[in-house]
């Protein structure tokens, strides 16, 4: 494959490791070495993002947006003695960063808790190799596609955590992000974990208080040598960074989109809050002057792994466009909070062994806003079950012809049909795929809350290096990890509210935030074009699918596919958000094969 820009490979302390250096050749034109000389981190990354501090036999390097810098990690790393030592500081640092150590010849290397920052691995030639790509270490090894993981995301959709974090490529494999990554000087690689989600205990007035300081920190660590710019579309979660970040740049240039539905009421929140941001430049921008959604050009950017969320990747770039003109050097935005600060009603089981009066208030409420009848409601709230059942089940519902059920999500998730146009072979490669799954918490409302964070952080990571790629690095700190764990803490019942929306970031914000913005009880509905520009430009996605990689590997039926887009949808279908990771499968899999005719892969030039 081609040189890719902005990567970075960890090397053992080792002769193998030197020699793995050599083959990189010019895709890996910087270099830090160990203590003993030898390469350690390779690769190509701007200087502002790596800051590397020596103690004897002991380097440390943070790798991405810290507050640390040189003078401080010099201190700390003069603490450091053997690789357990590097906890206190991975629990205590703050940003969206790679931490690593190299310890008497032993390497560290581990990302964040959300995989919004990844760890990969594989070997080459028996030796031990690591990155923050998995399409380097899958150029370095000739390595090829996962037809499994592709045929699990053209049946399903979108891959929820911890499925999602399988690596695409045979070969190379992703760490979980709870651990970190142990390269030895000898031996293979090894996964240690490390973190685990605090416990949610923390009632929302006290947890509140911890999220608002981790999150005003967050904002303020953003702070480019340029033009700082910002989402403000006008809904709590973008709108409350606007109003952090300008408490530090109060020459803030925000960006809102207007337009949507007929009820999309969020420009005219956005209006409000930006009357009250007089220092800031505020850019208001029509929908229809951006490329509608599902409109061509078709094409990827990352090689990486398939791209989740496509359907408006063009407006995406045309907005980063036009804030690159008008300046800006670092955007800011809320991608993240969703699924930082919603979540369904799994917490109702465990509330429900430990607090039923509580469990039962909530049932009800969230029965009213619903629509759930009682009796499959209570069923919900009493029944046991661990996650392997459950995706044993997801992977018989793949084979079911009726309409998807509207019984309460009082399980582990929501589970759903295969996609019309999967193969059989892809279905039942699905469902052996699915039978490998393990919880990521006991308690059912932890477990979703990280699903969501775990399964957000690898879509954001790829449209984070979208921005990258046209000139504009994209700042997300609601996934930063202590954000993260400051949400945690609070107890599920109260972060999850049937009353309020998003209590935590509500109580949090109060007095920083205007109240017109934390009171708001509408959300701002997009869905009506996004539906239109799907059914304009079935032609186009046809088209896309005329020579496909995917009908060729056996994995979608064109026919059945064509039949899908040209029937109307009806209100019961569920496969619009398929029909994205459909596409981006199919993208993904052109540009590896084109990058593959243009640049040989290091394996095979050998």
């Amino acid at each position: 494959m081609q040189s890719l820009n902005d990567h970075l490979v960890v090397l053992p302390d080792s002769p193998d490791g030197a020699r793995v250096h050599r083959q990189l050749g010019d895709t890996a034109p910087q270099s830090v070495a160990h203590a003993s000389g030898r390469p350690w981190l390779v690769g190509a990354w701007s200087p502002e993002d790596l800051v590397v501090s020596e103690a004897g036999p002991v380097r440390v390097a943070v790798y991405g947006l810290s507050p640390v810098g040189q003078a401080r990690l010099d201190s700390l790393t003069r603490t450091v003695r053997e690789l357990s030592d590097l906890d206190a500081l991975a629990r205590s640092l703050p940003g969206n960063t790679h931490l690593i150590a190299s310890v008497h010849g032993r390497v560290r290397f581990q990302g964040t808790v959300t995989g919004a920052r990844a760890v990969y691995t594989a070997e080459l030639d028996g030796v031990p190799v690591a990155a923050d790509r998995a399409d380097v270490l899958a150029g370095l090894i000739g390595a090829e596609p996962d037809e499994d993981l592709i045929a699990a995301s053209v049946t399903y959709g979108m891959l929820f955590a911890p499925l999602g974090e399988r690596s695409w490529w045979h070969g190379v494999r992703q760490v979980a992000p709870d651990s970190w990554l142990l390269l030895p000087g000898a031996g293979p690689a090894r996964a240690v974990r490390w973190w685990q989600p605090p416990e949610p205990d923390l009632p929302l007035s006290r947890g509140a208080a911890g999220v608002r300081e981790r999150l005003r920190e967050a904002v303020a660590l953003r702070r480019p040598a340029g033009r700082l710019s910002a989402d403000l579309s006008g809904g709590m979660d973008s709108t409350s960074l606007c109003f952090l970040a300008a408490e530090n740049r109060p020459d803030l240039l925000t960006f809102c989109w207007t337009g949507g539905s007929a009820i999309n009421d969020d420009p005219v929140y956005a209006a409000q809050a930006a009357r009250l941001l007089p220092d800031a430049q505020h850019l208001t921008v029509p929908d229809t002057d951006a490329p509608p959604v599902f409109s061509p050009p078709y094409w990827a950017v990352d090689t990486e792994a398939p791209r989740a969320a496509t359907r408006g990747m063009n407006a995406v770039r045309f907005g980063i466009r036009h804030l690159v003109d008008h300046g800006a050097t670092r955007h800011l935005a809320g991608h993240g909070a969703d699924e930082l600060f919603t979540g369904g009603a799994a917490y109702l089981r465990t509330l429900f062994l430990h607090r039923p009066v509580t469990a039962w208030r909530h049932l009800g409420a969230h029965r009213a806003l619903n629509s759930w009848p009682l009796l499959p409601s209570l069923a919900g709230l009493l029944r046991g079950g661990d996650l392997g059942t459950w995706w044993r089940q997801c992977a018989d519902d793949l084979v079911r012809t009726a309409s998807p059920s509207r019984a309460p999500a009082l399980g582990w998730g929501e589970r759903l049909p295969a996609t019309p146009w999967a193969t059989g072979d892809a279905v039942r490669t699905t469902q052996s795929v699915f039978r490998q799954v393990v919880p990521l918490a006991r308690d059912r409302g932890q477990h979703e809350a990280l699903t969501a964070l775990r399964s957000a952080g690898p879509v954001l990571r790829l449209v984070s290096r979208e921005y990258t790629a046209s000139g504009l690095p994209l700042e997300l700190p609601y996934l930063d990890d202590r954000v993260v764990e400051a949400v945690l803490a609070v107890r599920p019942h109260e972060r999850y509210s049937p009353w309020q929306y998003k209590p935590v970031l509500a109580t949090a914000m109060r007095g920083l935030v205007p109240g017109v913005i934390l009171d708001r009880t509408t959300k701002g509905d997009c869905e009506e074009p996004v539906d239109r520009a799907l059914q304009e430009h079935v032609p186009d996605l046809l088209d896309l699918f005329e020579d496909s990689e995917l009908a060729r590997r056996g994995l979608i039926d064109p026919d059945r596919l064509r039949t899908t887009l040209i029937t109307p949808p009806r209100t019961e279908d569920v496969w619009s958000a398929q029909l994205e990771a459909t596409i981006g499968a199919e993208l993904w899999l052109r540009e590896v094969a084109a990058r593959r005719t243009a640049t040989p892969t290091p394996a095979a030039r050998q």
